[in-house]
């Protein structure tokens, strides 16, 4: 099987994504407290709402990705929930910028871990696309 998302197969790549996607929508809705303190203030509602509904986009998303048939459409997703979660790192490093260094270098380095996981993203729909290149 050739290799083209980070070295890994394409059916490799989108199981990872999925996982990892599944995983942090399983947390948001089992442990939603930490969550719930990086929801920007600015919106509306409850930010347990909003935690919640993460979750839940989280685990549809890995669902969709997981599925060759909604790959493409899903990977497409994930990439723009990872850039819609930015501001929520953004409030973190803010919120943390007077702790410790090393909750300061956590939240300080959440920031452009964002960036590899839009390219993943962004990598696994273009494997569902049989490796052609595109828009959104």
């Amino acid at each position: 099987m050739p290799k083209s998302v980070f070295g890994a197969s394409d059916a490799t790549a989108a199981f990872a994504l999925a996982g990892l996607l599944a995983a942090a929508g399983v947390t948001h809705l089992t442990k939603p407290g930490p969550y719930d303190r990086l929801v920007p203030k600015a919106l509306p509602g409850q930010a347990r709402w909003w935690t919640y509904g993460s979750g839940v986009a989280e685990l549809a998303v890995a669902a969709a990705v997981a599925l060759p048939a909604t790959r493409r459409t899903g990977a497409s997703a994930a990439a723009g929930l990872f850039a819609a979660v930015f501001p929520a790192n953004v409030k973190m490093a803010w919120d943390w910028r007077h702790r410790g260094p090393l909750a300061r270098t956590v939240a300080y380095g959440r920031l452009p871990v964002q960036v590899p996981l839009v390219v993943w993203a962004l990598a696994v729909r273009r494997g569902a696309d049989g490796g052609a290149s595109g828009g959104a």
